[in-house]
């Protein structure tokens, strides 16, 4: 009997150790909560465990009991949040080649640098809108802490009608093209649309994507026209609804993204060709424009080297490039709600917070382009109760830098202080 009592006097011993409260307190120079665009000064973040548990005014006293981090002489702002990335790859001018080259292995532990680099450069979260699949995978690794990362949420498997955008086998020869269906994210009709949705649910994936025009780095000629129906896109948002995700629509052209306002998407990637038609549209449908202004600058730049890209692609780019940063002006200047995004992986990841430089180039003020990244970003991801602000009740994902960024947006290219959920990943003076 007493060998019992022991034994349950130890474990409860061990549980009761290891759910101990461990407290930081954050001495803040200057903090923009994201709740209201006048900062605070001089004040202590209290994080318990991986939550806020309390702002106050002034800096506590330090002791041994408690972490004490100095951010002093730092603005510290909510963790930021970039709504369009595709973390398992990364642009390079053998990408079409390593498809057929590269095993699912060598994709993950290349991608274990791309999930580092983008949260040592401040991004808490991401969503990834479309790989192999694997992006499941680096998902629940950087949930299990085996490496470090932004929290995702993944599409998985982007979704196409057949040679279209993100249909797997374009650019292959023939006896390899094959006809892939919605187990492989191909769909054709509104049946294909609700078995492919509950197909990406079965794989792991936490929003929806669809690729509703063509697309501009994809082996075909057109980069632009529509390519699902109206009836085929709001049976994909139906079934998304089903499973409680959210959707996104890669598109270019105005015909592909009026059918994908209409059917319901929630947002839109890209808009390059976005006339007012749309954008009172989007507006009256609450729909989000997510820009990824990088990506056009970067394979403009890009495809000035020989050999870069496939020549089928280059007039795509040439065409398209220019136009997404007038676009983004235009949209944001007519009320279009904006959410930030980049495309990184068309462009390199690390390099996120170039997007805010091109957003505030194109007349955003620089807090609304941060506001962008945290709050419209958590409203767009329907977390905003956990995430978006540095306020009471939500996650500690908190970053800084050395000065106010609302007066000069560079600053975030350079992120000093980044923790995620309590847990402080970099730490520079």
């Amino acid at each position: 009997m007493k060998k019992y009592i022991f034994l349950s006097t130890l474990i409860l011993f061990l549980f009761s150790k290891n759910t101990i409260a461990q407290i930081s307190h954050i001495h803040c120079g200057k903090v923009y909560t994201m709740e209201d665009k006048n900062p605070l000064t001089e004040v202590t973040i209290v994080v318990e465990n991986d939550k806020i548990i309390d702002i106050k005014n002034g800096y506590s006293d330090e002791n041994d009991t408690i972490k004490t981090i100095d951010l002093k002489d730092k603005v510290v702002i909510p963790g930021l949040m970039d709504m369009h990335v595709h973390i398992e790859s990364q642009s390079s001018p053998n990408r079409y080649l390593e498809r057929f080259t590269k095993e699912e292995a060598d994709v993950a532990l290349r991608a274990t640098q791309y999930c580092e680099r983008t949260l040592m450069a401040g991004f808490t979260i991401v969503r990834d809108l479309g790989g192999s699949g694997v992006n499941v995978s680096l998902r629940n690794a950087i949930n299990q802490g085996f490496i470090k990362g932004p929290k995702i949420f993944t599409s998985e498997k982007s979704l196409a009608t057949t040679g279209g955008h993100a249909d797997p086998t374009n650019g292959m020869r023939d006896e390899l093209k094959g006809d892939p269906g919605p187990a492989e994210g191909v769909i054709n009709s509104v049946e294909d649309a609700y078995k492919a949705v509950r197909q990406r649910y079965k794989n792991g994936a936490d929003v929806i994507k669809i690729t509703a025009t063509g697309g501009v780095l994809s082996l075909a000629k057109d980069g632009s026209g529509p390519q699902f129906t109206v009836e085929e896109i709001k049976a994909v948002v139906a079934a998304a609804k089903d499973y409680g995700m959210i959707t996104a629509a890669h598109a270019h052209g105005v015909e592909g993204m009026k059918r994908a306002v209409i059917g319901g998407i929630h947002s839109i990637e890209h808009g390059t060709y976005m006339n007012e038609e749309v954008m009172d549209l989007m507006i009256e449908n609450g729909t989000y424009l997510v820009p990824t202004i990088s990506a056009g600058k970067f394979t403009a730049k890009m495809a000035e080297k020989p050999g870069y890209y496939p020549k089928i692609i280059i007039p795509k780019i040439l065409a398209v490039s220019p136009k997404i940063q007038a676009t983004f002006a235009a949209a944001y200047k007519k009320g279009v709600k904006i959410a930030f995004g980049t495309d990184s992986g068309v462009s390199f990841h690390g390099d996120n917070a170039d997007e805010f430089g091109y957003m505030v180039e194109a007349g955003m003020p620089a807090y609304e382009a941060i506001y962008a990244a945290t709050m419209s970003a958590a409203d767009l991801l329907n977390i905003t109760d956990e995430y978006g602000s540095i306020k009471v009740g939500k996650y500690a994902d908190i970053i800084a830098v050395d000065s106010d960024p609302t007066e000069d947006i560079a600053q975030l290219k350079s992120v000093k202080f980044v923790m995620r959920h309590g847990v402080v990943y970099k730490n520079e003076e």
